[in-house]
């Protein structure tokens, strides 16, 4: 493909076991030479620090964020000012204010974040979250119907609404009014609503489109609150700590794979530290039935919590994760969290079955642009998990749908480089979609089953287009080689102050050349674990890579032959019954040539 970047190759892999180029994160030695003797850190964080792009005027930001420093006046995004004069309204006319969220954890946890508030400052309010199979993305005629019916006067939606055209005109013409709050992509028309606010607007200019619709309703809040100060409405009671929420803010932040930058960062730094004193009974009833027992960091909320939150909408009951955030019963907190923890584990059993179907179907295709895949009957719920899968294994854009009585829904997932949001929303404009929507890296969309070659035609020509344009391949990031013996828990504590780690703040990757496999043999479901040690060094390394036991990957890690290989991964901390030790987190393998 025109344009890939050669002359920055990492071992010289053009082509590793998952099929990735292996490429040396790039950065200037001289700058982060000078970074690390400015602010006298070790000489390893001022390279790391330079290769994100991280300046001196933004090192103690990044190294110690505060919402002081980063929280942006939430006046700034357009519609703010009239939607909190609204809140303001019918919160002093004692209007019934319903908060209808999406089924996912951002939208989860931005409903159980508006939940404590107007509970914590006595206004009337119900939550209402969706059934993804019965009801769908987003308001709906009948449910916006059913909340004026039960007495709302006002329904703020929030990580949904910016698309919703036909049900907010309906609430318009109802005299319904609605606050959209939102992050993903808009087009230039939107909704018939009191407000709409989003800082993906196509008018709107504000710097922090990255924010997760948790984040934007953190700002309502703020706004919120500081009008309701100004209209001494905290003159008989005590004004609420927003600080103290904002666990579920950074919970919904990463579960959401927003870029981990900026304003994101502080919150889910704050939030961490928040969810430690376990004060809400949710997250600490989540925690239990997660089985940790270690401070919380971004891996558990993106890998253990948000997926139990999660599946309450995919194959369960779609209110429970919110209801759960907003509880303050810790008997209530822990029913429910047991019912999210066995949801799981059913939508785990139904992800595996649908991945193996979707995995021979794309073992059929010829190679393209993207992957896409459609299957009768698949559950709804876990085809986006599918296509994050797809997209991991073939480092692809992945596109997975469900088709039933000639109505084809899916869900697909994007590469860096690529926005399938926008590809999905021309898709919509161009007739071939009758709903969609979404981000740079996620999207969801609806069409007639016999539409699907049409889709499918147009994303690859899209996606390709795009692709050979600007010489996207996939590829991983190295930030450095280091030997087995170099591998040490000295070197894991100075790296946690890069973290927290996730989407726009890439964990450093190490490449280890030339290591032997002492063992490795099959774990869990699907994990394979491993023993590694250099070729002049009797040091081993424990290291794992998760679900590839049936890919390359796996295949070379179980059938090495004793020869040796070069491995690439993420350096952790392992704590085993009460012990601590290092562990690398395989993500690549590439032969020795």
């Amino acid at each position: 493909m025109a344009g890939a970047p050669t002359d920055n190759l990492f071992f010289e892999v053009e082509r590793s076991c998952t099929g990735k180029r292996w490429l040396e994160r790039p950065g200037d030695s001289r700058q982060a030479l000078a970074l690390s003797q400015q602010f006298q850190l070790p000489e390893i964080i001022g390279r790391f620090l330079d290769a994100r792009g991280i300046t001196a005027e933004q090192v103690d930001n990044y190294l110690d964020p505060k919402l002081s420093a980063s929280l942006p006046d939430p006046a700034h995004l357009l519609d703010m000012d009239v939607g909190v004069a609204r809140l303001i309204q019918a919160i002093q006319a004692n209007e019934k204010i319903a908060v209808f969220g999406d089924y996912d954890v951002d939208g989860a946890t931005s409903s159980a974040l508006l939940a404590r508030y107007f509970k914590a400052i006595g206004a009337d309010h119900q939550i209402y979250i969706p059934d993804r199979i019965t009801e769908g993305y987003g308001p709906n005629i009948p449910a916006l119907e059913k909340l004026q019916a039960d007495g709302a006067k006002l329904v703020i939606t929030v990580d949904c609404g910016t698309t919703a055209y036909e049900p907010l005109a309906f609430a318009k013409e109802k005299a319904l009014d609605v606050i959209v709050v939102d992050h993903h992509v808009a087009e230039a028309g939107l909704p018939e609503a009191i407000a709409v606010i989003n800082p993906n607007r196509l008018d709107e200019v504000s710097e922090h489109g990255q924010l997760a619709a948790v984040g934007v309703t953190f700002l309502l809040v703020v706004a919120l609150n500081r009008g309701l100060r100004e209209a001494d409405y905290f003159n008989d009671m005590p004004e609420p700590d927003l600080m103290q929420w904002l666990d579920i803010v950074a919970l919904g932040t990463v579960a959401d794979m927003v870029a981990l930058t900026g304003v994101n960062r502080a919150l889910v730094v704050q939030g961490l530290k928040v969810m430690i004193r376990r004060k809400n009974a949710g997250l600490s009833a989540l925690a239990d039935v997660a089985r940790m027992d270690e401070a919380p960091s971004t891996y558990h909320l993106g890998f253990l919590m948000g997926p139990r939150v999660n599946a309450g909408g995919r194959v369960g009951e779609s209110y429970l994760g919110a209801q759960l955030l907003a509880t303050d019963s810790a008997a209530d907190a822990a029913n429910i969290a047991q019912k999210l923890d066995a949801y799981n584990t059913e939508r785990r059993e139904i992800e595996d079955q649908v991945l193996q179907e979707a995995l021979d179907k794309a073992a059929q295709q010829k190679s393209g642009s993207v992957v896409f895949i459609a299957g009768e009957g698949w559950h709804p719920g876990v085809i986006g998990i599918v296509a994050s899968r797809l997209k991991e294994r073939f480092g692809l854009p992945s596109c997975v749908l469900t088709i039933e009585d000639g109505k084809a829904t899916g869900s697909g997932r994007s590469i860096t480089g690529v926005d399938l949001g926008a590809c999905v929303i021309a898709a919509r404009q161009a007739g071939i979609l009758t709903d969609g929507g979404g981000h740079k890296m996620a999207a969801g969309f609806s069409l007639p089953q016999d539409h699907l070659q049409d889709f499918n035609d147009f994303l690859a020509e899209r996606i390709g287009k795009q692709i050979e344009e600007e010489g996207i391949v996939p590829t991983i990031n190295i930030d450095g080689a280091i030997a087995v013996e170099g591998a040490t828990m000295d070197l894991v504590e100075v790296l946690q102050k890069l973290a927290p780690f996730g989407t726009g703040n890439a964990e450093p990757r190490f490449a280890f050349a030339n290591v032997r496999i002492a063992k490795s043999d099959v774990v869990g479901v699907n994990h394979v674990r491993c023993f590694l040690t250099g070729l002049d060094s009797k040091k081993q390394l424990a290291a794992i890579a998760f679900r590839c036991v049936d890919t390359e990957l796996g295949r070379a890690l179980l059938k090495h032959k004793g020869l040796p290989l070069h491995i690439v991964g993420r350096l952790r901390e392992n704590v085993w019954q009460g012990r601590s030790s290092v562990q690398l987190l395989i993500d690549d393998v590439a032969p020795v040539k």
